[in-house]
């Protein structure tokens, strides 16, 4: 059965929670992260929880992963994004893995902050893996196995700036800006029977309400069992950190096609990236001040939801110093959010 945990703040504490029917109930105990939270806790315990609960309007909602988890990410991970983006998935056979600045981890209802030398900012709406246990070298996680490594999971949003990200080839630096990794608003704990599930996730990312990405996780191209897999040979993961899936089609970014590729790498590498921002000012789809980005997660049977994740993009020159402020409050020692 699948759970909802918040973690919130509440009376200047930083708290977790069971939500239940628009009640969270506290959960007992101070865990400082969501390591601490995964592996102080059951599952079970969890779902047998019971006390007075308090109202979603009583409560700050925080990330329900703490920003001292480390943050990987997978690229082009969905078949008709890879198309999109000139690849082809069949032929394509290496996993794209990167990551993200922690500091980026933000609430799920937090403003995106443009920066102001930013022009293409983008939205990648994905589904986050957040781990249950040690990643250990030499490990081989399958299906079968899955819930012994995946204690739950979330929608991240994994915001890019395109002019950054791709002109100067750092997936790192134009992914990592503050404000770029909304997580949440729900950690959603899964047990074993929920695992198949996993493979019938539908993401839906809408920007002022139009449809701008739909898939389903059933055309993930690296699935979570040999992602895992993979990362245990690669490097040390422990419980509570996340792990991004990778982004259906329809991104504000245009890639050429792969004809109009082979003919720009012949050109000088000012010229090529002179006519990649042109063709990126056409675009319209991409983020301005004043949109508001809506971001769901649900199973197809309706069973898993992992809520709705809303931003409002602002322009780092209209009050800055106020959201840094407010983004200090919310990650104030104490909080679980170092």
């Amino acid at each position: 059965m699948a759970l909802h945990i918040v973690h919130f703040e509440h009376q200047g504490r930083a708290r977790w929670g069971v939500l239940r029917e628009n009640q969270i109930i506290p959960v007992p105990g101070h865990f400082a992260t969501t390591g601490e939270f995964i592996r102080g806790t059951s599952h079970d315990e969890l779902a047998r929880l019971s006390g007075p609960g308090l109202a979603e309007s009583e409560i700050k909602l925080l990330s329900p992963v703490t920003r001292n988890q480390q943050f990987v990410c997978q690229g082009a991970n969905y078949r008709q994004h890879m198309i999109e983006s000139g690849m082809d998935p069949d032929a394509k056979t290496f996993n794209m893995l990167f990551t993200k600045a922690q500091s980026c981890i933000v609430p799920a209802d937090s403003e995106l902050v443009k920066p102001a030398h930013v022009r293409f900012l983008d939205y990648e709406i994905e589904l986050g893996l957040v781990l249950k246990r040690e990643l250990a070298h030499g490990l081989t996680v399958t299906r079968a196995n899955l819930h012994e490594f995946i204690a739950g999971i979330v929608i991240v949003n994994d915001y890019s700036a395109r002019d950054v990200q791709l002109p100067q080839m750092q997936f790192y630096k134009g992914k990592s800006y503050r404000t770029f990794g909304p997580v949440g608003p729900y950690l959603c704990l899964l047990d074993a029977r929920d695992m198949p599930r996993l493979e019938q996730l539908q993401l839906t990312l809408t920007v002022n309400g139009e449809v701008r990405q739909h898939d389903s996780t059933a055309n993930l191209v690296f699935g979570p069992a040999e992602t895992l897999t993979e990362l245990a040979g690669l490097q040390d993961l422990v419980a509570g950190d996340l792990i991004a899936t990778g982004t259906p089609a329809g991104c504000a970014l245009s890639i050429p096609s792969p004809r109009a590729q082979r003919i720009a790498a012949l050109l000088p590498e000012k010229t090529k990236w002179e006519l990649f921002m042109k063709t990126q000012a056409r675009r319209t789809q991409y983020l301005k001040a004043g949109d508001r980005v809506e971001s769901r997660i649900v199973s197809a049977d309706g069973s898993i939801n992992l809520g709705v994740q809303r931003n409002r993009v602002v322009d780092e020159s209209r009050g800055a110093h106020e959201h840094e402020a407010r983004l200090r409050a919310i990650h104030s020692p104490g909080d679980g959010q170092p």
